[in-house]
């Protein structure tokens, strides 16, 4: 019998509306390289075969979701016959010389669109006619494939550590060690099951677990309580809730009705400020990169007129790697620093003008949320290698999704990456910026990812409610630079 979707797994399929699909994302600019022999190009046909070399390293891109007739128990995982790599991995180009800006309203165009059910739930674009001789990939996952233990994000396994030419390409392995790249081998896809037998496999599970049939047909049925009580009893294995979900979010114009469509806005800043920061203030990296949201979202509130008091906050809900305090080391990967995702319920004090208090208020506040035993450490993530980012932010979304919008006003996942360039058919990944999904009744949703000296936001907003997403992601800069005011 195929393998079955886990009961989490399951709930993002059934809980995918037009107006929330569940697919996560994120967006890499690579310099084009210089050299023009057969390895040196970065094109189209260059991406492909780049694929088709590294696929068996996630070979359930090469599968798709089979439903059991009825619903009579969790939907299967089976063989695409019909796979075609060129389907998913798609062409476009900007007119020259494209801007950011054309850039960011593709990306926007692209992740308001849900993935096709009936094919393997993924997509890749290469993005050629960026200006500076630049090229762009975006991903495109669906959170259902997603679990960051035997599944991980196909943006991972086209990275190497060093161009062609520097001796045989190698991967970012399992707890940073660098790894020989896969020989492509021939690929046979298992037969698909028919009717009958997913029906007797059904039966069968259902005599050794008698609940599960009927819990099963609840959440196909569209019973939004019991899949939100399954998503939350299974994420509550990965993910911790702080106790502050026991008081309802402060009122905020990011909780509203959202539209199927989206905007995407990005930032750049350097993780030597942070660090600045928190060497002058006593604090962690994340303590600073969450008091520069926190006063990003205060200057946005104030552009727009809304009511900002001493007492206003925002409230955050923070699934981030976590280490320890200690820095990023230059050969280290996010493989090997996840060995823990834990996730909080931080209340950003968007209403204090100083922005040393709101430091002090973020670090105080995520200090009593560990001292008191609300992370909760998953083990089993140790098991992610690899450039692991684009992993972490999907599994972030997924601890998020089943949850109200009474609970939390936005998502902001927080994920460090490695410290030294990487590159994909010898181009060199110059940025990589998260595009995390909303969900219901959420208006905006922010990423960011630390490489190579840098640390990029990625701010997914919804159309109609986020007009002016660029003008927020323009305020991380202006937050940022407050606290370096400090630093003497």
């Amino acid at each position: 019998m195929p393998p079955r979707l886990s009961a989490l797994d399951a709930s993002f399929l059934y809980l995918e509306q037009s107006t929330t699909p569940m697919h996560v994302g994120a967006v890499s600019t690579f310099r084009r390289p210089r050299s023009a022999g057969p390895l040196g190009g970065f094109d189209y046909d260059r991406l492909v075969e780049l694929i088709e070399q590294r696929i068996a390293l996630v070979p359930r891109y090469r599968q798709k979701v089979r439903y059991v007739p009825g619903n009579l128990a969790r939907p299967v995982w089976i063989d695409d016959p019909d796979f075609d790599v060129a389907y998913h991995v798609r062409r476009s180009a900007l007119p020259k010389p494209g801007s950011d800006e054309q850039l960011t309203e593709l990306v926007a165009r692209l992740m308001s669109r849900p993935l096709d059910h009936t094919r393997p739930l993924w997509e890749m674009y290469l993005v050629e006619g960026l200006a500076r001789g630049r090229t762009a990939v975006i991903t495109k996952t669906h959170q259902a494939m997603v679990d960051g233990i035997s599944a991980f994000d196909i943006g991972q396994v086209i990275l190497d550590v060093s161009p062609p030419g520097e001796g045989d390409p190698r991967l970012l392995g399992e707890n940073g060690r660098r790894a020989r790249a896969p020989v492509e081998v021939l690929w046979m896809p298992r037969p698909e099951p028919t009717h009958a037998q997913l029906v007797l496999g059904a039966v069968a599970e259902a005599v050794a677990r008698p609940g599960e049939i009927v819990d099963n047909v609840r959440v196909a049925a569209g019973d939004a309580l019991a899949t939100v009580g399954k998503i939350t009893g299974t994420a509550g294995k990965l993910f911790s809730i702080a106790r502050t979900a026991s008081r309802r979010a402060p009122g905020s114009p990011l909780n509203v009705d959202i539209s199927t469509q989206r905007r995407f806005a990005t930032a750049r800043t350097q993780l030597d400020s942070y660090r600045r920061v928190r060497a002058a203030h006593g604090c962690t990296v994340n303590d600073v990169v969450l008091t520069v949201v926190s006063g990003a979202l205060r200057n946005w509130l104030l552009s727009r007129g809304e009511p900002v008091t001493p007492s206003s906050s925002v409230r955050a809900m923070v699934p981030l790697s976590v280490r320890g305090e200690a820095d990023v080391p230059s050969s280290a990967v996010a493989g090997s620093l996840g060995n823990r995702v834990s996730s909080f319920l931080v209340d950003l004090p968007v209403g204090e003008p100083s922005p040393v208090v709101r430091l002090h208020h973020v670090t105080h506040a995520m200090r009593e949320h560990t001292a008191t035993g609300q992370s909760v450490g998953a083990d089993t993530l140790v098991r992610i290698g690899g450039f692991a980012p684009p992993t972490l932010h999907a599994l972030g979304a997924r601890a998020a999704s089943g949850f109200s919008k009474r609970i939390f006003n936005l998502v902001v996942t927080n994920v460090p990456g490695p410290q030294f360039p990487l590159y994909a058919a010898g181009a060199r990944m110059l940025e990589m910026f998260p595009v995390v999904p909303l969900a219901k009744g959420q208006a905006l949703s922010i990423g960011l990812t630390s490489y190579d000296g840098g640390v990029y936001y990625g701010f997914n907003g919804d159309r109609d409610g986020m007009s002016d997403i660029d003008v927020l992601a323009g305020m991380v800069v202006e937050s940022l630079d407050e606290l370096l005011a400090t630093v003497g």
